[in-house]
């Protein structure tokens, strides 16, 4: 649950700093009547990402179970790798996100509605659109029978409206360069588990072999059903028997991942960010 939770969190937190930018910089700038077009961009972004999401759920049970677990590791690949770009792009860009969102809607406000329509929409689908693939490939992964997974994926997303809002409000000010830093390095954790689970889903649809090969089984010392069994399962996606391929993909993603995304940067001046939208 914490590590879908982490995900609505951080991915959420992306938004709704873009959301409080936009409009913030609208407001101070006396331009009210083109909050209209932002929100009616926002809204057809939050549409959209919640119907790709429903889309991957309700039609991958129409499929095959050679299918669901074929298309579930295809796309369990795919989110870690948008996510891990996103983590690298966000650590990058922190710092001047704010300046870059204003000289797009400096240049949307020259060109009208439509491009204030395209700008939040672009501006916030991005971020829908890869939270509703990684969300899904996550809980897909972690899923025991139980909404715990949703429940945690609802709770990071409140968690992240809520600090927004007070973001907005000038209630909080936080180092966004540290704080998407921190929780990029557990969110690349995370995605290590989704990446394995991925290339596990691959081998029981018979597209990679090696599915009884197990690099170990201690399923007599953590129970997969025990409370910190599913603890494991619930924070790191850790299963008691993996396979040999599941294990190496996992070492191979996570070792030279993190240790390039901790790292440290070369800035000229690193001043550092306070969230004041």
């Amino acid at each position: 649950m914490f590590s879908n939770y982490l995900i609505g969190l951080r991915e959420g937190l992306e938004a709704s700093l873009v959301v409080c930018i936009l409009i913030a910089y609208l407001v101070k700038t006396d331009r009210r009547d083109a909050l209209k077009p932002i929100w009616a961009g926002i809204a057809v972004a939050i549409a959209l990402a919640f119907g790709f999401g429903c889309a991957l759920e309700f039609g991958s049970q129409e499929l095959t179970f050679q299918a669901q677990e074929a298309l579930g590791g295809s796309l369990s690949i795919l989110a870690v790798g948008l996510v891990t770009w996103m983590v690298f792009w966000m650590r990058r860009t922190a710092r001047h996100l704010k300046s870059e969102l204003h000289g797009r809607l400096d240049a949307a406000l020259a060109m009208g509605t439509g491009a204030l329509v395209a700008t939040a929409f672009l501006a916030v689908g991005r971020e829908g659109l890869e939270t509703a693939l990684f969300v899904w490939a996550s809980v897909h992964a972690a899923s025991d029978g139980t909404p715990r997974p949703l429940l945690g994926v609802a709770l990071g997303l409140l968690t992240a409206v809520l600090l927004g809002w007070l973001f907005y409000r000038g209630a909080l000010r936080i180092n966004l360069a540290k704080f998407f830093t921190w929780t990029g390095g557990m969110l690349v954790v995370v995605a290590a588990g989704v990446l394995a689970y991925g290339f596990h889903d691959l081998q029981e649809a018979d597209f990679l072999p090696g599915l009884s090969d197990k690099a170990f089984d201690i399923s007599g010392t953590i129970p997969p059903d025990s409370w910190y069994g599913t603890l494991l399962k619930g924070v790191f996606n850790f299963q008691p028997d993996p396979t040999t391929l599941q294990v190496a993909v996992w070492l191979l993603y996570l070792l030279p991942t993190l240790a390039l995304f901790l790292a440290p940067t070369r800035t000229k001046t690193p001043t550092p960010v306070h969230d004041k939208v």
